[in-house]
């Protein structure tokens, strides 16, 4: 039996406060839903009119530049902050009426956990485990084997390399076996091989059935491991979907003129409807063009007709992180800090 059966199969029953009808975490409706989300601090507006969905099993990527409202709308959604206006609701109930609901069914990795560095692995999570009350030693083995800490889990806490904290913080989150799990920035400060195991194991948990709300700046971290996507800007949503239709549906075609021929072919493309952006690519003659499906002939024809031959015009796997500059360009300089500048060829 595997490890995510194991799981599944093990998970134990989560004592829910008396009167509340929470679903299962297996049924139709999701797991967290934010609706009509706001914070407004004084005259500054936060978070504008947010509303999205999680469902048990998938991995939400909550994209946004610095300063974009992520943090203060997990903040909503964990009950530290109170929204101005809207709600978050978590298995169908308000959380700001009912924050016990929060606290048994969220986990969340917000900061890196403060843990004993003269105990083991297993002890720390034991000792957390008696604090909280309900959890036994065989819920702490079972969750040392889902992180595959299970090998390393009687060594003391200082001798963890970063990736093994954190997959020790990932258990620590799974204790009460929240249905939401809530992980920002969870590769932060982790060298490749631990941004690497991090990346991995997230999808595990989705597998497990857990709801999965992923913060990061690392977006191809984010393209890899999400089902679906939101990107925020200045508190409000400027895009959603499933990862794969974002991607498919933002072309990219990468043109190939020679070096002199540059700005006449820019000129040129960048009269052509249904172009929606242009870039320099990274050999001297190449042009990066976003633009809808079928454009390529178009730029084709058009090059031809101004004497000008490409030597190749061929579609790009678009990117995540292409889709996001796009979106978030023209952010201000404390807020999209993470993204850095472009070099463009301007405007159309």
């Amino acid at each position: 039996m595997s490890i995510t059966e194991t799981h599944r199969q093990t998970r134990p029953p989560v004592s829910w406060p008396e009167g509340l009808n929470v679903p299962d975490p297996g049924g139709d409706a999701p797991v967290l839903r934010v609706t009509g989300l706001t914070r407004r601090f004084g005259s500054i507006t936060a978070v504008n009119n947010l509303s999205f969905e999680v469902r048990a099993g998938e991995v939400l990527g909550f994209l946004g530049p610095n300063g974009s409202g992520k943090s203060t709308t997990v903040s909503m959604i964990l009950g530290l902050i109170h929204p101005t206006a809207g709600k978050v609701e978590l298995y169908g109930h308000d959380v700001q009426k009912h924050p016990e609901v929060v606290a048994k069914s969220a986990g969340a990795i917000i900061e890196n956990p403060a843990f004993y560095p003269y105990l083991s692995g297993r002890d720390n999570l034991r000792a957390f485990g008696k604090a909280l009350g309900n959890v036994s030693d065989a819920r702490v083995d079972e969750l040392l084997e889902l992180v595959r800490m299970n090998e390393r889990a009687k060594d003391k806490y200082k001798t963890y390399s970063l990736g093994m904290k954190q997959r020790l913080g990932i258990a620590l989150t799974l204790l009460q076996n929240p249905g939401l799990i809530i992980l920002d920035e969870p590769t932060n400060g982790l060298d490749p091989a631990g941004q690497r195991e991090i990346r991995d194991f997230i999808p595990e948990l989705a597998r497990n059935g857990h709801a999965v709300l992923l913060a990061s700046h690392l977006l191809n971290e984010v393209e890899h491991v999400s089902d679906r996507v939101i990107i925020i800007r200045r508190g409000e949503m400027i895009q959603q979907g499933r990862v794969r239709d974002l991607i498919r549906n933002g072309g990219v075609i990468a043109v190939q003129v020679d070096a002199t021929e540059v700005t006449p072919a820019v000129d040129t493309i960048r009269r052509i409807a249904g172009v929606t952006d242009i870039q320099p690519g990274s050999d001297a003659g190449e042009i990066i063009v976003s633009a809808d499906p079928g454009v390529g002939r178009d730029i084709n024809r058009a090059l031809a007709g101004m004497g000008i031959f490409a030597s190749a015009v061929a579609p790009r796997a678009n990117t995540l992180e292409n889709i996001f500059l796009e979106l978030t360009e023209g952010s201000s300089p404390g807020e999209q800090e993470t993204a850095g500048p472009r070099k463009r060829f301007g405007r159309r």
